[in-house]
């Protein structure tokens, strides 16, 4: 009996420790399945923080580009030529992107001495709605870089159109239409500035006046057509015969007007005759048509015919008028009518 009780303890106690074993592994293996889920979670939550320091770094890169190419469309909209705008984008580029050269051209060809683009260098073509505007050519640009330096020209493309549309708009608001030469308004614009110089330098000036003759009949016999032809080569003829830093605009009509700084009554009267012998040597091709041309030229000095810009007007007009009641094409001075003034060859 005794012996039966001690078994039935010892089965009693294997069973026990048995069951404890049971629980103790299910507890153990609990707790590694909590580690397996905490560690998971863990990773998940650092896998989480690089994908949001990721997308942060991305975010800053790409708030750094913006904020690169607003400053450069601001600085360079501040210039109003090309060298000055392309200085600018050239020092927002270097600051992004590693190159070793680049230059703005207006075509390929003309960015070496001798023609060809050497084999070192690439050429990004700069253009706006299918038009072109010029080229960069580059070297030492790192593929890493090539999307940046991409999106930089393209801006910049964008801004040199700008460019390019203001000077269009500034020339169309300076310059007659017609003819190429200055509007009234600025040429008197100028004209004022001139004369302030030559006072200041205490330094003569001759202001003339042009105009063509007959002109209304020419209008009549061929048309207007042939007429704005007539007046344009007026212009050139002009323009051809004096200096670069002289200043001529249309008055209006058939009138035209000249500013030489620097340039005392002598002075004037040989750049008028040249003028007006010009004209006289050269037909126009007008259409069918070939148009003889004669000028009629009255001048005025500053400072001895007048210092106000009215009154160099006034006494230049008074010239002319002389000349077209003596025959015109011919030149009469202001000053030196009274002494037989007007010239003609």
């Amino acid at each position: 009996m005794i012996y039966v009780l001690l078994i039935s303890s010892a089965v009693f106690v294997g069973v026990v420790f048995y069951l404890a074993k049971l629980v103790v592994l299910g507890l153990e293996q609990k707790a590694d399945e909590d580690v397996l889920k905490a560690k998971d979670t863990y990773g998940r939550i650092i896998e989480q923080k690089d994908r949001s320091q990721a997308e942060k770094a991305k975010l800053e890169r790409e708030a750094v580009e913006i904020f690169t190419l607003y400053d450069m469309t601001r600085d360079i909209t501040r210039h109003f030529d090309e060298q000055g705008a392309f200085n600018i984008f050239l020092g927002k580029l270097k600051e992004s992107v590693h190159l070793e050269d680049c230059r703005l051209v207006h075509d390929i060809d003309e960015g070496f001495k001798g023609g060809a683009l050497p084999s070192d260098y690439a050429a990004f073509i700069l253009k706006s709605k299918e038009k072109k505007l010029g080229a960069l050519l580059y070297k030492g640009l790192e593929d890493k870089d090539k999307e940046k330096f991409a999106i930089l020209a393209h801006q910049f493309a964008l801004a040199l159109r700008r460019l390019k549309l203001y000077k269009d708009i500034e020339t169309l608001a300076l310059t007659d239409g017609l003819t190429g030469v200055y509007t009234r308004r600025y040429f008197i614009e100028r004209f004022d500035e001139e004369i302030k110089r030559s006072g200041a330098r205490k330094s003569s000036l001759a202001f003339l006046m042009v105009d063509a003759d007959h002109f209304k009949a020419i209008n009549d016999q061929y048309g207007h057509l042939t007429g704005d032809q007539v007046l344009k080569e007026v212009a050139n003829i002009i323009r051809e015969n004096v200096r670069e830093i002289d200043i001529v605009g249309r008055f209006g009509g058939e009138e035209f007007c000249v500013v030489l700084p620097d340039t005392d009554p002598e002075g004037s009267r040989v750049v008028a005759e040249r003028i007006r012998k010009s004209a006289e040597r050269k037909p126009i091709r007008a259409y069918d048509n070939t148009v003889h041309l004669t000028l009629s030229l009255g001048t005025a000095i500053f400072p001895t015919d007048g210092k106000l810009l009215e009154e160099l007007m006034d006494k230049a007009d008074w010239a002319l008028y002389r000349a077209k009641s003596q025959g015109r094409n011919c030149v009469v001075a202001f000053g030196s009518y009274q002494n037989g003034g007007a010239s003609k060859s």
